[in-house]
């Protein structure tokens, strides 16, 4: 890894944060010198036919390139199916997840990091067949995945 004190570092995808959940695959985390105050970056590993996070929408824009692998992006309740080098741009207001297809799919992920985000988790058919829908329709993150263990 390099790191310098002025704020800039660069990491190598092996050595990021790597966290997993239940049901969601696993994600590499840049931020360990704290929250980037303006983009937010992740890669995500989805496992087949499993979702990245619970089916939403947000108050900023979202960008996502495929890595390797496959997948299918639900966007408004419709499914796409997505491959290595497709890049696909999220618009705020959009309401989308990511599902991996019959391998695993590494995706990165890059959004916009406003002063007070709005999240809405929506409830949709297409979502709920994939385990990526919400119990409720919410704003609240912790209510969103509160039927998940912690």
């Amino acid at each position: 890894m390099l790191e310098k004190k002025d704020g800039w570092f660069g990491v190598n995808v092996k050595d990021a944060d790597w966290s997993a959940r239940d049901g969601f695959g696993m994600c590499a985390d840049f931020e360990r010198a704290g929250r980037f105050p303006q983009t937010g970056v992740r890669i995500f590993l989805l496992e087949p036919e499993k979702p990245n996070c619970r089916y939403h929408r947000e108050s900023s824009q979202e960008d996502f390139l495929v890595l390797s692998g496959s997948c299918k992006m639900l966007v408004n309740g419709e499914e796409f199916p997505l491959r290595v080098w497709d890049y696909f741009h999220c618009p705020a207001g959009v309401t989308h997840v990511l599902v991996g297809g019959s391998a695993p799919c590494a995706v990165l992920a890059i959004g916009d990091r406003p002063d007070k985000p709005e999240l809405f988790y929506a409830f949709d058919e297409t979502a709920a067949r994939y385990n990526a829908q919400t119990p409720e329709e919410t704003t609240d993150p912790k209510i969103a995945y509160a039927d998940l263990p912690s």
